[in-house]
């Protein structure tokens, strides 16, 4: 059974990674748990969307980020940080090979050297599945310390305006 074409996907806790694809048909790739999906939007696409859907634009969480955490290049996005969902890219996001792994999801990463010496990394995620990209183990761990650090900057944030947001009373009063 081959799986169907999707118009759009909702980027959830269950998204692992998004990879771009180069198809006639469609231009991601959604990984998850059990099942992949092909969708006709591009990784970068979905992501902007889920941020809008998050409560934000992805030009605001990108500077956001910058603002917080000092990172401005391959900058990870809080897509929603209220459900702790963080990706960070693989290459710069302008570029087409640039594909978005889901921090959470993580298990490991493993640096592996080609025959034709090329560095690339092993992602285990938690589930055991694997994934092979064409980016270095340094790049790789880099990005994952970002994501992190960037993880950190936002749930302390969130902490504290949850600690100073008044709550507000349902109760009526007659």
């Amino acid at each position: 059974m081959t799986n169907p074409i999707l118009k759009t996907y909702e980027i959830t806790k269950n998204t692992m990674a998004l990879l771009p694809i180069a198809h006639t048909d469609y231009h991601s790739i959604a990984i998850e748990p059990t099942c992949q999906f092909y969708i006709r939007k591009t990784p970068l696409q979905l992501i902007k969307s889920a941020c809008l859907e998050g409560g934000s634009t992805y030009e605001g969480r990108r500077a956001a980020v910058i603002h917080q955490t000092g990172a401005k290049h391959k900058v990870p996005i809080p897509i929603n940080p209220l459900e702790q969902i963080y990706a960070f890219p693989s290459h710069s996001p302008s570029q087409f090979e640039c594909s978005w792994i889901f921090h959470h999801h993580i298990r490991s990463l493993t640096p592996q050297v080609t025959p034709k010496k090329m560095n690339e990394t092993v992602i285990t995620f938690k589930n055991n599945q694997q994934l092979k990209l064409p980016v270095s183990y340094y790049t790789m761990e880099k990005q994952l310390q970002r994501t992190s650090y960037c993880m950190i900057r936002f749930s302390h944030r969130l902490f504290e305006l949850s600690a100073t947001t008044p709550t507000i009373s349902t109760e009526l009063s007659y």
